[in-house]
């Protein structure tokens, strides 16, 4: 009896804790498919389908960026916000489910880094999406709060200052991975993404940098 009890003990599943340890961390298939759907959900084309709606060519407009500043910029402020917002939940839901399954922090670094390149390399859009500052925000976000609040913060204060959404896109992304040192929240994980994607969000911003250089970055109407 003793002995039947532990081997039906023992077949049982265990159940998930917080190490990312449990049955539904452990098998890499799952994790493989989180990652597809973290990647594909962050390549959801927002603007492009919204602007479309309403008639409009986003990369015709504007800066020809498919991101909220140009949503904002071709049809107003409120679809921009909208824009944003959804965006930004693409980032995020992958890691909240993950956390909530409590997957292992290098799977969630790695969820919030696939959002923010299917944003960037949208299967939707031919590979030529965003610029990932949204999705990463959402992302960074449900990942660490404190500094991602922080680093929005830096993003608002020169978007205010300055009236040019990649002024405090780009400084908002690097001073991110500050902000992790600042808080204690500098693990592996957590600053392998953050490097990568202010790294991914500096190099998206090329353009803007050198209109920047010459006085001809675009500002917010």
């Amino acid at each position: 009896m003793g002995s039947d009890a532990r081997a039906i003990s023992e077949a049982a599943p265990r159940p998930c804790h917080p190490k990312g340890q449990g049955p539904c961390c452990g098998p890499v298939l799952p994790q493989a498919l989180f990652l597809v759907a973290a990647f594909v959900s962050g390549s959801f084309p927002t603007g492009v389908l919204l602007a479309r709606a309403r008639g409009v060519d986003l990369r015709q407009v504007g800066s020809g960026n498919v991101g909220a500043s140009n949503v904002g910029r071709a049809l107003g402020k409120k679809f921009g916000i909208l824009v944003l917002l959804v965006d930004a939940a693409k980032g995020a839901w992958p890691v909240l489910l993950g956390r909530g399954l409590w997957l292992s922090d290098w799977v969630l670094a790695a969820l919030a880094l696939a959002a923010v390149l299917g944003h960037v390399f949208s299967i939707f859009l031919k590979g030529r999406g965003g610029k990932g500052v949204a999705t990463a925000l959402g992302a960074s976000l449900a990942l660490t709060p404190l500094p991602a609040l922080c680093a929005f913060g830096v993003f608002v204060l020169l978007y205010a200052a300055f009236r040019i959404s990649s002024v405090g896109s780009l400084a908002g992304a690097v001073s991110f991975v500050g902000f992790l040192f600042a808080f204690g929240e500098a693990h592996p994980a957590t600053l392998a993404y953050g490097s990568l994607a202010a790294l991914v969000i500096v190099l998206r911003h090329k353009d803007n940098l050198r209109r920047l250089a010459r006085g001809e970055e675009l500002k917010a109407p």
